[in-house]
């Protein structure tokens, strides 16, 4: 299924390249960046600061990551696959788990790592062509290759995934995350 979503993009870039007025890839990949984006960063900052080190604890979740470390989590796997996507070196530190980097304590602190995290991911989008999209990249997760867009697509699922169980965790602790607010 992951392989599906790199070729329709290929196949969308494709034909944009032919038709005018069609977005480019690279502008279709920052899109869906930026729609992640405009709602995991609101979540993490609807989360009051004493809730970050929230977990939930009954059921299956011995070991889960916090709230905050799935923010951070987040943060590092863009870092990560957008560095591959570039052909750069990952410019932050991975951390235990990939949560990040140890350091990361405060509310603040988390906000501005994965704003920076996206910010950095909205560099390797934009770097995207057609012509691209298929050159294999060393893969950040181990040794192998892997397509750039393939890297590119990592960014944005992944980052949904985890959004999904930082949603819950909100509800968990009485916050409606803001993009499942009413509109005004």
């Amino acid at each position: 299924m992951r392989h599906i979503l790199p070729c329709l993009l290929f196949l969308a870039a494709t034909v944009s390249a032919q038709a005018p007025g069609a977005p480019s890839i690279a502008k279709i990949y920052d899109n869906q960046l930026s729609t992640i984006e405009s709602e995991l960063v609101p979540l993490i900052e609807a989360m009051p600061a004493d809730r970050l080190a929230f977990a939930p604890t009954q059921g299956e979740f011995k070991g889960a990551r916090t709230f905050a470390q799935q923010a951070t989590h987040i943060a590092a796997v863009v870092y990560a696959v957008s560095a591959a996507t570039l052909g750069e070196k990952n410019p932050t530190d991975m951390g235990a788990n990939e949560n990040g980097p140890a350091s990361l304590k405060s509310k603040e602190d988390v906000v501005k790592y994965v704003k920076a995290a996206f910010a950095y991911g909205h560099k390797a989008m934009l770097s995207l062509t057609a012509a691209n999209l298929t050159d294999q990249m060393p893969s950040p997760f181990g040794s192998g290759k892997m397509p750039r867009a393939s890297a590119a697509s990592v960014a944005v699922w992944h980052s949904f995934d985890h959004y999904g169980q930082m949603a819950i965790y909100a509800r968990m602790n009485g916050i409606i995350p803001p993009a499942s607010r009413p509109r005004k």
